[in-house]
């Protein structure tokens, strides 16, 4: 295709594989690089050799820590479709990677183990691809492990998760006996040759015994997508063997795109089966960006104005970036997705949040953690860039002449942090600049300095993420780091209203300083969306409007250090009624200070409240092991939600528990279970801490115990 053409687009694909932990998103990856000609040996999960887990982390751990980042090309109905994939990770703590990987892709794979079926991590980034309305294909892998079943998952996608799923195939045996798929549009079973490694497989009619149950399930499809199309629906009614392949094929490809299906097949991506029908539905059902509507953003001198770009490679230019990433050869990496227009290497581009012009040197298109170079990355593909000076995750890149900012990302604070410090004098350097590198890949992961103790405090999403950190400081940066023990991130709040006059007075040799407010500081209301709600009452210019913003900036810059402890404040209603001002000594300055002197000696009477995360806690766990679980779980101060049985019976318990008391529970649960139980943990909420137990919190980190009644 011509440099620019819009064609191309209708062949591209930006997909990303998204499931539960151990859902076999990586091996599929694999595969999926295998028999698209980008690897001519099959990297395998278990043995620490898969391609898109690069990082000597996820090898050793069989995780998936970075979304990786590739692309290929798979040719389908004799036309060549590129597939640009994203192997996103599935553990909760680097639930970001997936968030910001959705932001920019057009459709995604939803891998579910046939045993596990939907899983926890699997409902979370279920939500969060409908948050960013991403259409997808189910995909039913594992079906050769004991206990798969395809039907049973289906019912789950359909019950747990509110979707509607719509099978395309059904499996052939299951369990030790899966030996290929019947194609219900084509009404044919599909065989993998085991000894060609499921490079081949070849077409037959359906077996006997299986002619019902395909007839019964195709009439099951045909029913569903009938709605998308108003001459299949006729047939069904009149004649459904008059409905053709592509009649079927096109109503299940706008059934998808309108998000109200969701096709699924099935396969075992480790035994190479079901693969190569997995890259057709792709290409066949999956968006194109022509396919996806025009991308909104606003205009960054006017942000009322909505600036709107299409999928077009003669608009002008626009790209999201997704991810910043180090490598050790090229520098930093910034990785972005073009929504309109092209972007040259060598060419300027304009930054609408720095406001600067950076020249991006070199341009490449990703594959895993090599690079291939490109002279210009073209409408609607994803490549990365080096030369960025200023950037990061979430920044729009843009025409100058042409200013767009699409909307950013939002991401959860960290609510786990640990303090560290250089083993040697040497390593202080080293320490700060890999620290500095991480943070900027990482939104959710954070650096302060504590002003009181002069550590340095790293937080994150949970003790894995942090572990992680501490070990690539190690390997990337060689840094060599002593660690203090965990400390939660607290918050606080208040819970009283409180009104008070506040005068700020200084006598200096020149100008003095004045100012004096009258404020009411209140929790802000239930329904309010925002940090510091605001709201000015002055009446008759006793307070000039120009230092009513210096009061606002001063109530939000003092938000950021609590009277309890120093810990922030994320909500607060401040109304400001009255004060009086001195013709010559006030200025924005003075009420930006006594602003702040309020808001401490408000909130001191207001009833101060220490705020603790609360985490979302599943087990699952053999029934005999259920008690023990659930006993440990109440003595961490867990409010037991839910228990269920899963298919295996197994028992999944739920729980909400404080951050503070599952440090170690891990290694606990694995005690306590004979390493039979497996967990996971997300964040939930904050939530008011008891008063006895906020009293021991504030004794250990020195805060003010007295002001908890």
């Amino acid at each position: 295709m011509a440099k620019g053409s819009k064609e191309a687009l209708v062949f591209t694909r930006n997909i990303g594989i998204m499931a539960h932990i151990d859902a076999g998103k990586t091996t599929t990856s694999e595969r999926i690089l295998f028999y698209t000609g980008l690897t001519h040996k099959i990297g395998e999960v278990h043995d620490g050799a898969a391609t898109m887990d690069w990082m000597e982390q996820e090898q050793e751990r069989g995780i998936t820590i970075s979304s990786a980042a590739t692309t290929a090309n798979w040719k389908y109905n004799d036309k060549t479709y590129k597939i640009n994939l994203i192997d996103t990770p599935g553990h909760v703590d680097f639930t970001v990677e997936v968030e910001r990987s959705l932001r920019i892709l057009d459709g995604a794979v939803a891998a579910f183990c046939a045993v596990g079926g939907v899983e926890p991590q699997s409902e979370t980034v279920w939500r969060q691809a409908d948050k960013y309305k991403v259409p997808r294909i189910g995909y039913v892998n594992k079906m050769d492990r004991s206990g798969a079943n395809f039907y049973e998952v289906v019912r789950q996608v359909k019950e747990v998760l509110g979707a509607n799923p719509c099978p395309i195939q059904i499996p052939i045996g299951a369990e030790e006996k899966f030996k290929g798929v019947v194609d219900l549009i084509r009404m044919k079973a599909l065989y993998w040759h085991d000894e060609t490694m499921g490079a081949e497989y070849h077409i037959e009619d359906i077996p006997a015994d299986l002619v019902n149950e395909a007839n019964e399930w195709r009439e099951k499809m045909l029913e569903t997508i009938a709605e998308f199309d108003d001459v299949l629906m006729e047939k069904f009614f009149d004649d459904p063997s008059t409905i053709t392949e592509d009649e079927i094929r096109s109503a299940v490809r706008k059934g998808t795109l309108s998000m109200q299906i969701n096709p699924m097949i099935c396969g075992s991506s480790f035994k190479n089966k079901g693969v190569q029908p997995l890259l057709d539905s792709v290409c066949a059902y999956l968006p194109s960006p022509v396919d996806t509507e025009a991308i909104e953003g606003t205009d960054p001198r006017d942000s009322e104005k909505v600036v709107v770009r299409h999928p077009d490679p003669n608009e002008p230019m626009c790209a999201l970036a997704f991810k910043i990433a180090t490598d050790p050869y090229v520098g930093r990496l910034c990785f972005f997705r073009v929504y309109s227009g092209e972007l040259e290497a060598g060419s300027y581009v304009y930054n609408s949040r720095s406001g600067k012009k950076e020249r991006i040197s070199r341009l490449f298109q990703m594959h895993s953690n090599k690079q291939n170079s490109r002279d210009f990355i073209g409408c609607g593909d994803i490549g990365a860039g080096v030369g960025f000076k200023d950037i990061r995750t979430g920044d729009t890149l843009c025409d100058e002449n042409h200013p767009i900012v699409l909307e950013s990302m939002d991401f959860p604070d960290p609510v786990i942090g640990i303090a560290i410090e250089p083993k040697t004098q040497k390593d202080l350097d080293k320490l700060s600049v890999g620290l500095a590198k991480l943070a900027e890949e990482d939104p959710t992961f954070t650096v302060k300095t504590d002003e009181e103790t002069g550590q340095t405090v790293i937080s994150g999403m949970g003790e894995l993420h942090l572990e992680i950190i501490i070990d690539r400081l190690k390997r990337e940066f060689k840094v060599e780091a002593n660690q203090g023990r965990p400390q939660v991130s607290y918050k606080e709040a208040i819970t009283k209203a409180v009104e008070l006059r506040e005068v700020y007075k200084k006598q200096t040799g020149g100008r003095g300083k004045f100012a004096d407010i009258i404020v009411r500081v209140e929790p802000a209301d239930p329904d309010f969306d925002g940090e510091l709600q605001f709201i000015d009452e002055v009446k008759g210019g006793n307070i000039p409007k120009e230092y009513i913003p210096a009061i606002q900036k001063g109530f939000q810059r003092a938000m950021k250090n609590g009277v309890l402890a120093g810990y922030a404040l994320d909500k607060l209603k401040v109304t400001v009624i009255d004060g009086s001002y001195h013709p010559v000594d006030s200025d924005q300055l003075s009420f930006e200070i006594c602003a702040m002197q309020a808001f401490k000696n408000a909130c001191e009477k207001a009833g101060p409240v220490l705020m603790e995360p609360i985490m979302k806690v599943e087990v699952v766990t053999p029934e005999e092991s259920m008690g023990d679980v659930i006993s440990d779980l109440n003595k961490r101060r867990g409010q037991i939600e839910g228990m269920e049985s899963n298919r295996s019976g197994a028992r999944i318990v739920k729980a909400k528990t404080p951050m503070s008391e599952m440090f170690g529970y891990v290694t606990s649960l694995r005690t306590i279970t004979s390493g039979r139980a497996t967990s996971t943990m997300s964040f939930d909420h904050f939530e008011e801490v008891s008063p006895s137990i906020a009293r021991q919190v504030l004794t250990e980190i020195k805060g003010r115990v007295d002001l908890i009644k």
